[in-house]
């Protein structure tokens, strides 16, 4: 199971509530360093980002080989999250890495950028690691629904790394709600076709809803602020 993984419950699997990961392998893996040591990149966070001011906003876009999705990320949502996502978005972390978990009308998966990266996807642990540090939590104060864009966690507290996910459809709303854990950063303003494409891509089903070859690339993160 994932280190990084969503609680995925009952009404949409008509299974009890599971902590879930994106593939096989070990649950606890030993993180990276740094986001620098473990991808090779330079000017990444070693560790936890400063926080986002609440009066500030930043658009991330993600261009994937499938189209770009273009993400308004909110200080004020989850200073702590939004933050860490723009500065490992800034500097890079996040090009090249998969989406390894789709999971159809729920949420699609990635971040994953020490076990994810492409071409050298390690698939007996993708999703299971992160940047090399956690950051602490935020209280979620907005409703999750389709286009919210959030930070991917175990149970554990303060467990957030660099996963994110992004909500697929209203109904997963109530679903995440039941643990109402996962720090909301903002949400999609253009590009939810390119992540319905995505999700619709093949999987290897139940439990782990693991992406198949090819899996869904973010090509370039790029970040622009007002």
């Amino acid at each position: 199971m994932s280190v990084r993984s969503l609680r995925r419950p009952v009404a949409l699997a008509g299974a009890a509530v599971l902590l879930l990961g994106a593939c096989s392998g070990s649950a606890t893996p030993t993180p990276a360093a740094s986001a620098a040591a473990s991808t090779g990149l330079t000017g990444c966070p070693t560790s936890a980002p400063a926080p986002m001011a609440a009066t500030d906003t930043a658009t991330v876009t993600l261009a994937t080989e499938k189209g770009s999705i273009v993400i308004k990320v909110t200080g004020s949502l989850a200073p702590n999250a939004t933050g860490n996502f723009v500065a490992l978005a800034a500097c890079g972390f996040y090009d090249g890495v998969v989406f390894h978990r789709l999971v159809p009308g729920f949420v699609i998966q990635g971040g994953d950028g020490q076990y994810g990266r492409a071409p050298n996807v390690d698939a007996a642990h993708v999703g299971g690691g992160g940047p090399g540090y956690t950051i602490a939590d935020d209280p979620v104060t907005t409703p999750y629904r389709r286009g919210t864009v959030a930070m991917a966690r175990t149970s554990t507290p303060n467990s957030q790394g660099s996963q994110f996910f992004i909500v697929l459809k209203d109904e997963a709303g109530s679903v995440l709600a039941q643990t109402n854990t996962y720090a909301i950063m903002g949400e999609v303003t253009s590009g939810m076709d390119t992540v319905d494409t995505i999700a619709a891509l093949p999987n290897s089903g139940e439990p782990d809803n693991a992406a198949l070859d090819p899996r869904p690339m973010i090509t370039k993160a790029t970040v622009t602020r007002p």
